[in-house]
């Protein structure tokens, strides 16, 4: 069916539409009381619209339509599906912010509860954003408390299964010890998992009422210690539910939104109150909003719709600085979600208004923050290096290198890449140092700096501008001795020199060929930023490789150094217990079930002798 065939047989019902452009990409998604009179309005001219549809229009090859019941569903539909697609042409809601969620891992056989940031499709339930974040910490801490949910990783819980004990977790009364079967069995889990549940979708009510039928049926089957158990859930249901209440009163349970813009750029901010007071604030930045004709109501609408349409929680208010017009709509929606009549407030004066200000006032100084945060004007600063240092060229391509040991052992070079003014990772490089024992940090950097540019000469690989090497005159004579057997004599290189005692600062620069003339740099010199900058991601990217080295040598020569343990036992302890500290702080019984009784006790009685701060 062509397109006009389409837009003639649109259909005078409620939905949304998908317009697409040429490869079929769907550029924006839109809600509509009467699909046919809004979809043609794009196809009908465009002398009254704005830069931006008349962009869209011209992009516009193909659209599909959902039809839907009512008004309602459109508009939750449209906010999921513009969730789903990320339409280019739609305004999209963006936080600077990952708040937490509390994860129910329903998937799992013994599920756990457990906070989040991230969330994820993999069968878990997901209830949030909490604000403030320690509102997360305290409902995990306190269903742990109540519910006695495992918290151990699925080895762990494997671990003491076959163990055939309960950990301590257990013994404290924390934990049902699903591991052991004849302590709780899958049906009493699976009862507990589901008061959980109740308790974080907000059924209060219906959980209580449950813990209390089953209180009572206990207590008719004489199983007085179960019902006891009952009875003081109940308790802290019902204490729960009394604090909900006083939290969800009228003109004390609010969302307050404020904006400030400036050209395409503009900052949201939301302040939640609860009780009457002011407990949480999220941010939300634009980048790329269109200076011409843009208007507020058509910008809050759509960013209200996604927020509270897909999110999990809803005031009894919210408090916005214009309308728009699908607001009632919105409320609609909203009410039947909540259960509750939720109003949608745009003030004009008196407190609340004085409290949309206040917001405004926070986003106005949240958009100086975030976009007239002045950085160091790099492009010029490579000028300038260029200038200082006497390059015959621009130093567009800098390659940095340092060097990391401990007394010469787990010796290792790392390379860096900084690419017109921004640090480019692909290009990283680590080595480990073959050729040289001991400390001797000329050697190491001159092997490090050979094996990199013979290997880019092999390849006919892209080369550098400029070299900077992490030390002083013997570091860049080694670097530059290797560079001139290789025949890049000529490309220049920079030694950074640190203070005596001082490895954060630099005092200066060393220039190959001109070593009696050492360069200073100002201060508030944008050349020494670019330098530093340079210099403490060269130091940062050596030593965490140095560091993942020796962690890797220190697991591997404590474990096979212990009679009996080769390299299968030591993989297996490995991947249960993931570190050597971890190995080394284990108990006989926690060995036991990889290494058997034996092994176990040598193991321990191995770090108990080597390692006596590791108990």
């Amino acid at each position: 069916m062509t397109l006009d065939e389409k837009i003639k047989n649109l259909p005078a019902q409620p939905g949304c539409y998908l317009h697409k452009n040429h490869k079929g990409d769907i550029i924006y998604v839109g809600k509509a009381k009467v699909l046919r009179n809004r979809v043609r309005q794009y196809f009908q001219g465009s002398r009254n619209m704005d830069a931006k549809t008349q962009e869209l229009v011209s992009r516009i090859r193909d659209f599909e339509i959902i039809v839907t019941d009512n008004e309602k569903e459109a508009l939750v539909l449209e906010s999921n599906l513009i969730k789903l697609h990320k339409p280019k042409y739609n305004i999209m809601l963006k936080d600077d912010k990952q708040y937490p969620h509390v994860c129910l891992s329903v998937q799992e056989e013994f599920p756990r509860v457990y906070k989040v940031r991230k969330l994820e499709k993999n069968g878990s339930l997901y209830f949030g954003p909490y604000l403030p974040a320690s509102l997360a910490d305290k409902t995990v801490s306190l269903i742990n408390r109540e519910f006695q949910l495992r918290t151990c990783s699925d080895e762990v819980y494997e671990m003491y299964k076959r163990a055939r004990r309960p950990c301590m977790e257990y013994q404290i009364k924390r934990c049902l010890a699903p591991c052991q079967s004849d302590l709780c069995s899958k049906k009493e889990y699976k009862e507990v998992t589901s008061d959980v549940r109740l308790l974080l979708e907000g059924k209060d009510k219906e959980l209580a009422a449950s813990l209390e039928e089953r209180m009572l049926r206990a207590s008719e089957e004489l199983r007085f210690e179960q019902a006891a158990k009952y009875r003081d859930l109940l308790k802290t249901m019902r204490a729960l539910h009394e604090q909900q209440k006083m939290m969800t009163m009228p003109d004390q349970d609010v969302d307050i939104f404020g904006y400030y813009r400036e050209g395409k750029q503009i900052a949201l901010q939301l302040f939640t109150m609860r009780e009457g007071k002011i407990i949480g604030r999220r941010e939300f930045y634009w980048e790329d909003l269109p200076e011409e004709g843009w208007n507020p109501s058509e910008f809050l609408g759509p960013v209200l719709e996604q927020y509270y349409t897909i999110g999990n929680y809803i005031p009894l208010e919210i408090h916005v600085p214009v309308d728009w017009d699908d607001r009632e709509l919105l409320e609609q929606v909203l009410t039947e979600k909540r259960g509750q009549r939720v109003h949608i407030l745009d003030p004009q004066r008196g407190k609340k208004r004085e409290l949309i200000d206040l917001v405004e006032k926070n986003a106005k100084l949240g958009f100086e923050q975030r976009f007239r945060v002045i950085k160091p004007d790099f492009s010029k600063a490579l000028l300038d290096l260029q200038e200082v240092l006497a390059l015959p060229q621009l130093p567009n391509r800098i390659e940095s290198f340092d060097i990391s040991n401990i007394q010469g052992s787990d010796n290792v070079a790392a390379m860096v890449v900084c690419e017109n003014g921004e640090m480019k990772k692909s290009d990283y490089r680590k080595f480990i140092i073959k050729t040289v024992e001991g400390a001797d940090d000329f050697a190491s950097m001159r092997e490090a700096v050979y094996r990199r540019y013979s290997r880019l000469l092999r390849e006919e690989k892209q080369l550098p501008d400029l070299v900077f090497i992490d030390g002083g005159k013997g570091q860049l004579s080694a670097s530059a001795a290797a560079m001139h057997e290789l025949g890049l004599a000529d490309i220049p290189m920079v030694g950074i020199v640190k203070p005596r005692g001082k490895h954060e600062a630099i005092s200066h620069l060393l220039v190959k060929g001109r070593e009696h003339d050492p360069v200073f740099l100002e201060q508030t010199s944008p050349v020494l930023r670019l330098v530093q900058m340079i210099r403490d991601e060269t130091h940062r990217f050596a030593v965490t490789y140095h560091r993942k080295r020796r962690a890797m040598r220190d697991f591997q020569s404590e474990l096979t150094s212990i009679p009996g343990v080769g390299e299968k036992l030591k993989e297996r302890l490995l991947r249960n217990f993931g570190s050597l500290k971890k190995v080394s702080q284990a108990s006989v019984a926690e060995l036991r079930p990889f290494v058997g009784q034996q092994k176990a006790e040598q193991i321990v009685e191995h770090f108990k002798q080597s390692l006596p701060s590791s108990k």
